[in-house]
């Protein structure tokens, strides 16, 4: 992780959020690691991890290393527990013991995924749902939301906030004037909706920033200040409580991503050789080639 971040720091924010991708659907599986095969629609290609999640290379790179230390012991899906746990504490934030010992999915859904991930214009009442469908309360939902306290978002995702929010024609009045307007300047009417800008105004070390932004009106996903400005009490007031102590924050998140990583589906799996594909698949190819 030290390598590919040095390489690019937004690698860390990336692999994070492999995590939250791979876990919410179908348990933490590396599904979410898995190409298309002619009789399989994976989920890289799902609608919120199309042109949106990468560096899927770096757990590569971690996957061969290992596959040449010990070869057939660490599965693809613990690697990405690990990677992001490494990418946090290597931001500045808190480090932790993760749990190990999960297996790699033999196959992935397309379909789950995109019933499963919440949009970017997702409310807080949807998101306080999707969380409890996995047992994860209130504070979880808030805490692991701060996993957004580094990275960056694309304009194509709060383009509606900003010029027709909710079909109004309008700008989501829970934007701060003068930051809707640094936003109006990064991401204008008909731009490039690939450009990108930081979650918070600290998006490369791990922070409370992320959440004195939300109390500011400076929020840069509608599903970040939804939590903050969407009728909520109750996720407004564990908002209120990380932007002023920064350590429960970091305790909280940890407690969130141990309780994220035991999720699982309890279905057959094994270590994959190579994270992109089943083992099975990957000696059926071989003699094919053969």
């Amino acid at each position: 992780m030290s390598k590919a971040m040095a390489r690019e720091t937004r690698n860390a924010a990336s692999v994070m959020r492999l995590q939250f991708h791979d876990c919410f659907v179908n348990g933490c599986d590396a599904s979410l690691l898995l190409d298309d095969t002619p009789t399989m629609l994976g989920e890289k290609e799902a609608l919120s991890n199309i042109n949106s999640l990468r560096s899927y290379e770096v757990i590569d790179e971690v996957k061969s290393a290992l596959e040449r230390a010990c070869p057939g012991v660490v599965s693809c899906a613990d690697i990405i527990i690990i990677a992001a746990r490494d990418a946090v504490a290597l931001s500045g934030g808190p480090n932790w013991e993760v749990k190990l010992g999960r297996l790699d999915s033999l196959t992935a859904s397309q379909e789950d995924s995109n019933n499963i991930m919440p949009s970017p214009r997702a409310n807080v009442t949807a998101l306080i749902d999707l969380f409890r469908r996995f047992n994860l309360s209130i504070t979880d939902l808030v805490a692991l939301s701060g996993s957004h306290s580094i990275g960056e978002g694309r304009c194509f995702s709060i383009v509606f906030r900003l010029y027709n929010q909710s079909g109004t024609g309008l700008p989501d009045p829970a934007i701060e004037p003068g930051f809707r307007e640094r936003l109006d300047a990064l991401c204008p009417p008909g731009g490039d909706g690939n450009v990108t800008g930081g979650l918070d105004l600290t998006p490369i070390v791990f922070d409370n920033r992320y959440f004195k932004d939300l109390v500011r009106g400076w929020g840069f996903l509608n599903s970040d200040q939804t939590l903050y400005s969407g009728g909520d009490g109750r996720t407004r007031e564990v908002v209120w409580r990380f932007s002023q102590d920064e350590a429960r924050f970091f305790k909280a998140f940890v407690e969130g991503m141990v309780r994220l990583g035991d999720l699982s589906s309890g279905r057959p799996g094994e270590v994959r050789r190579n994270c992109r594909v089943v083992n099975e698949q990957r000696l059926d190819e071989v003699l094919l080639e053969v």
